[in-house]
Parts: structure tokens; sequence; C-alpha cells
């Protein structure tokens, strides 16, 4: 069987995943379109089995790394679900008390490309909470077609409600500064712009490839760093109205638009994966929130 590469995969391939990734698409019919691509020895099953996630081999961080504190921890979330599962990280032996990020997965729960995401900035020199929406479930179920499921299941009002919790809860530790930004990607980019409506005292907010808010956009006091993906049409499309009204009102923000990568290019565990392009953007959100949570 060839052993595919990127560079074998069209474009409209990712455009299908998209879809699919985003409930647009059913499993079967995802898979029916797939087949008009199954050409020159490309087989349906091996674009699936390319396509899908691999949480294996694409880890950045050790969960046991020994340069950090890190584990499960519960919190109450009062307007939202309740008790709430999150990871909680921070660098071992930390002197002092550090400035929070609260790290926001996808739209299928707190899976472990989020969990070393949210470990990865702990070793910049932050307390992270990665909190997991799927938690009224019983978490995040151990694959992402599940965990996209479950998360449907949920009013995404009562989730932001849930991470305005985690930023409560960081607020109070007693290792936190009480500066606290957020990131969050795809659906926990649209999130990480509705915290940055919701919370007056969000000191900043990174929203990778999220939706945008379309009212009380007034409200922003947090300083934004927006990442976009050039072909990710989907999300792009509502950036110039929100662009406009953060100008209309003054707010502080910076936008970064990567071309040719896909929505999801910083997701090291598909092949929308774009290494220079996640680096980059990864750099620029964790110079951006040193300077912002100093």
């Amino acid at each position: 069987m060839k052993k595919l590469t990127k560079a074998d995969i069209k474009q409209e391939v990712f455009d299908l995943y998209d879809d699919y990734a985003h409930n647009k698409l059913q499993r079967r019919e995802f898979i029916e379109k797939l087949g008009l691509y199954a050409v020159g020895g490309i087989t349906v099953a091996s674009l699936m089995s390319f396509l899908m996630p691999n949480y294996v081999d694409t880890m950045l961080v050790d969960k046991n790394d020994p340069n950090l504190d890190s584990g499960y921890i519960t919190y109450n979330s009062p307007k939202g679900a309740g008790e709430m599962k999150a990871l909680l990280s921070k660098p071992k032996n930390a002197e002092g008390k550090l400035p929070g990020i609260v790290v926001v997965h996808e739209n299928r729960g707190l899976n472990p490309y989020i969990e070393d995401t949210a470990r990865r900035a702990a070793l910049e020199g932050f307390i992270t909470i990665a909190p997991d929406a799927l938690t009224p479930f019983g978490g995040y179920p151990g694959n992402d077609d599940e965990g996209r499921t479950m998360q449907r299941e949920r009013d995404r009002n009562e989730m932001l409600e849930d991470f305005i919790a985690a930023f409560d809860y960081l607020k109070a530790h007693e290792g936190c500064t009480g500066k606290i930004g957020v990131v969050g990607f795809c659906f926990g980019g649209w999130i990480s712009n509705m915290m940055a409506v919701k919370v007056p005292d969000l000191a900043a907010a990174v929203p990778f490839y999220g939706g945008q808010p379309t009212e009380d956009i007034d409200k922003i006091n947090a300083p934004l760093m927006l990442q976009y993906a050039g072909l990710d049409e989907r999300v792009n499309v509502g950036w110039p109205a929100y662009e406009e009204a953060l100008k209309k009102y003054g707010k502080e923000y910076s936008a970064f638009m990567y071309p040719d990568v896909n929505h999801g290019f910083h997701n090291t565990t598909t092949p929308r994966y774009d290494k220079d392009a996640a680096e980059l953007a990864w750099q620029r959100t964790m110079d951006f929130f040193k300077e912002k949570l100093s």
C-alpha cells in the first residue's frame, strides 16, 4: 500500500475533513466523498488513516516531564455544568506566584493534543488550566469522533461559563498572580473571543482560528492576538466585520494570517499541521502572554 504524504492529499480532501470535523458531514457521507479521491493506489482506508489524529507519536512534552507539576483537579462551575475536571500544570519548583493561562480545547473535549499544549505553556513559566467540557459525560472518551458527538450535546454558552469559571479558579489560586490570559483552538478560539467580551479583567486573549463575536465588542478590555489560517474560508469570512468593530471601538489587537495553511494548522496530530506556521504562531503567543501577563 502506498505510504501517503501531505503532498499526496488534494486541498479538497482537507476541506472534506474540515466539514467532517465540524459536524457538517456524517461519517458515512465523509467516507463516500473520500472515495472520489481514492485513485492511483490510494485507498479510502489509507486516506482515513492518514487524516485521523495520531496521538501516539506527536506529543511535544512528556506527561511525566520532571520539570512540571501537572495533574487533574476539579473546580466548580456554578453557572455551567457544576463540578468540572481540568488539567492543572505549572513549572516544578516555581518561585513565587505565576501568571495564568486558560487553555481551551476544540470541539471534541480535552484530548491529548490540548493537554500537551497546556504543558508546553506551563514550561514557559505559567500556571495553566485546561478544562474538559465533556466532564458531565465522564470526560473525553478517548477518541475524537465520540468526543465531537458528546460535545454537540452541550450548550455552547453553558460551556463558556465553564471556562469563565476556570478563569475564576485560577484567579483565586494561591500560586497565581491574578494576571490571566486565554488561548483556544477552533471552538476554543470562539471561547477565547467570548471570554474577552464577558470577562472584564481578562488580561490577554489568543484565539486560534476562532469564530468571532458579533455583539458587545465594545466591552472587550483584553488585548487580543488573533491567529488565522489562510485556507480557512469558513472562519475567515467573519474576520473583516470583527476587525471593523475592533477598530471602531479602539481595541488593542494584532492579527496574523498564515498563508497556505489549513484550519487546525497548530494541531500536531493531523496532516493539517504546518510546522513552520505552528511554531511561529506559538512563539508569538508565548511572547504576547509574557508581555501582557507580567
